[in-house]
């Protein structure tokens, strides 16, 4: 089945609604390889098909020159490498006394105009009254300029008023760089304020930012991490326990174990990847999904029936796990009604497989069995079985998962009122 899958790189809605969230992972990961090796081997194919082709290229005006490092490669930048390179948050920083400085330059400027309206107003007056007194005396010294006496003390009356006139002149010069000093203060001040203030605001939008993501980096980090280690050591299990059934059946073999023979095994499918359309085989259709009742009970009765499907290990009859083609819905009804541990294997309602059934504290778990190779193994993983009865009794020991401690206890019957795989025996 999951050859097939592959084959097709598609799975049905109905499919992918049969399997546990483990299995979508793993059938994930196994479709982007399948995708990945496709890609190589058509890239490989068309770096043939280009070498024996080998046309002419086209003198193009345009061209491309990348800058070339000390080693001959082409030169790459990465911000951040070069010692001379500021961090992010220098950089930052910079950026926001930048701002804070343009800021508090255009308040004193609007400061600065405001002084010199001020200044001007307030000497304006003065000046005024200085050249009214200098026409004055300028009046009284053409009219006693006949007279000397009079011509001196208009003089000297003249050089007095201009020693007035230059003290106001003093005071406003003071008084301008005294407003400019106050001026620069109060910028300096400002910048410094602002510079702050826009650094706590990103501090603190930053920061939030940062603590929600690292919490979540964390988080899928460790789910990464657990899922990884969880995987690993569900297949160095898997395979220490395949190694050890190997074993014994080699050791019951040698020793004349008197196990039955299984039935010979069906031919299996071509599922080589060719660019030719897919001839189907005539009879019961392969398909996996949206089959019909009747062609599940058909290839059931005809490919697994032979197999002995459903029976006891000993094949006296059938199990008290097995259950007919029953929905999802249907069997959770059913081990609704019992405590955490108990299962049931299906016929599914939607494929041509099985699926095994688990009762959780809180939930229920549905894992898909692949029945397409003549063997039967949960999809996903590496041991295979020859019977259901083995899958059944090797999870009794060992579960599914390890995340999940999905061990198989007790097994859920059938219901008083009657059985539900009548029509697969019939």
């Amino acid at each position: 089945m999951l050859q097939q899958i592959l084959t097709d790189m598609f799975i049905s809605p109905e499919l992918l609604a049969e399997l546990s969230e483990e299995q979508k992972q793993v059938l994930f990961i196994k479709m982007r390889e399948e995708q990945v090796r496709r890609w190589k081997d058509r890239e490989a194919r068309l770096e043939k098909e280009d070498a024996t082709l080998k046309k002419p290229k086209k003198a193009s005006v345009k061209s491309v020159q990348w800058l070339a490092g000390m080693d001959s490669d082409v030169w790459v930048w990465v911000m951040g490498d070069h010692p001379a390179d500021q961090s992010y948050e220098q950089i930052c920083d910079d950026i926001i006394a930048q701002r804070a400085a343009c800021q508090a330059q255009r308040e004193a400027e609007e400061l600065r105009a405001k002084k010199e309206a001020e200044l001007v107003k307030r000497f304006s007056s003065v000046l005024m009254d200085s050249e009214l007194q200098l026409w004055k005396e300028e009046v009284e010294r053409q009219e006693v300029e006949r007279q000397e006496v009079e011509r001196r003390a208009a003089a000297q009356e003249q050089s007095q008023q201009e020693v007035e006139i230059k003290v106001p002149q003093k005071r406003e010069a003071e008084e301008r760089r005294r407003a400019e000093e106050e001026v620069r203060r109060v910028e300096q001040k400002r910048k410094q304020e602002i510079y702050m203030d826009l650094r706590e605001v990103r501090e603190e939008r930053d920061d939030q930012h940062w603590q929600d993501s690292l919490r979540k980096s964390k988080a899928a980090d460790l789910r990464r991490r657990s899922i990884a280690k969880q995987t690993r050591d569900d297949h160095r299990r898997q395979s220490v326990k395949a190694l050890e059934r190997g074993r014994v059946a080699a050791v019951t073999k040698a020793f004349g174990g008197d196990r039955p023979a299984l039935p010979p095994k069906p031919k299996p499918r071509n599922l080589t990847v060719t660019s030719d359309t897919l001839n189907p085989k005539q009879g019961v259709r392969r398909t996996l999904s949206t089959s019909s009742r009747e062609h599940i009970i058909r290839w059931f009765q005809e490919e697994q029936l032979p197999y002995r499907a459903g029976f006891q290990k000993d094949q006296s009859r059938i199990a008290s796990w097995f259950h007919g083609i029953i929905s999802r819905q249907e069997a959770e009804d059913l081990l609704s009604e019992r405590e955490p541990g108990h299962f049931l294997v299906r016929v599914s309602e939607r494929i041509l497989g099985y699926v095994l059934s688990y009762r959780c504290k809180e939930e229920f778990k549905h894992f898909l069995v692949d029945a397409t190779e003549g063997c039967y193994m949960l999809l996903g993983h590496q041991i295979r079985f020859t019977s259901l009865a083995e899958l059944v009794e090797f999870h009794e020991g060992e579960p599914i998962t390890m995340s999940g401690g999905e061990q198989l206890l007790q097994p859920c019957g059938q219901r008083p009122s009657g059985v539900d795989y009548a029509d697969l025996f019939t």
